[in-house]
């Protein structure tokens, strides 16, 4: 393994140190990684997401990965699926993928520049925002509908 490959391997932590999003952002590009596992993504994004929701981000995950694969400055290194470490270049794809999420388009712009060619950085940055967005979806609780039925007399404590 060359230097630069196993930097981009090294332990930086623990995935159970990342939010939620963060998290899942690392488990879908390990199992985009693996090609005998990339229906178990579809099972996992349909479930959560509904069946239009689901090939929406299934497409956005696979044109996002593609894109890193075929324009990355060097290949990313991802840790087996259920590895509880957190590599370096795992780190960077999750921190891009939640900042992009949260509208830090700045941030997820600078972090898809160390991931691929800088001509192809505005796609990364693009398709982060909308798998993360997806992800927060998935993974944040959705409020329940208001009803306005109940007056401020009737409500439980």
């Amino acid at each position: 393994m060359t230097a630069s490959l196993s930097r981009g391997g090294a332990a930086v932590g623990k995935l159970s140190d990342l939010s939620p999003i963060e998290a899942s952002a690392v488990l879908y590009l390990r199992l985009w990684g693996d090609a005998t596992a990339r229906n178990d993504i579809a099972c996992k994004i349909g479930g959560d997401l509904g069946a239009e929701p689901e090939a929406v981000a299934m497409m956005t995950l696979d044109r996002l990965c593609a894109l890193c694969a075929h324009h990355g400055r060097r290949p990313l290194i991802r840790h087996q699926v259920g590895c509880s470490c957190l590599g370096a270049d795992e780190n960077c794809f999750a921190q891009m993928i939640a900042a992009a999420s949260e509208g830090a388009r700045e941030d997820a712009m600078m972090m898809a520049a160390l991931i691929v060619r800088p001509d192809f950085a505005p796609a990364l940055a693009a398709l982060s925002e909308e798998l993360g967005l997806a992800l927060r979806r998935m993974t944040e609780p959705q409020p329940l509908p208001s009803t306005g039925h109940l007056s401020p007399s009737s409500a439980l404590h």
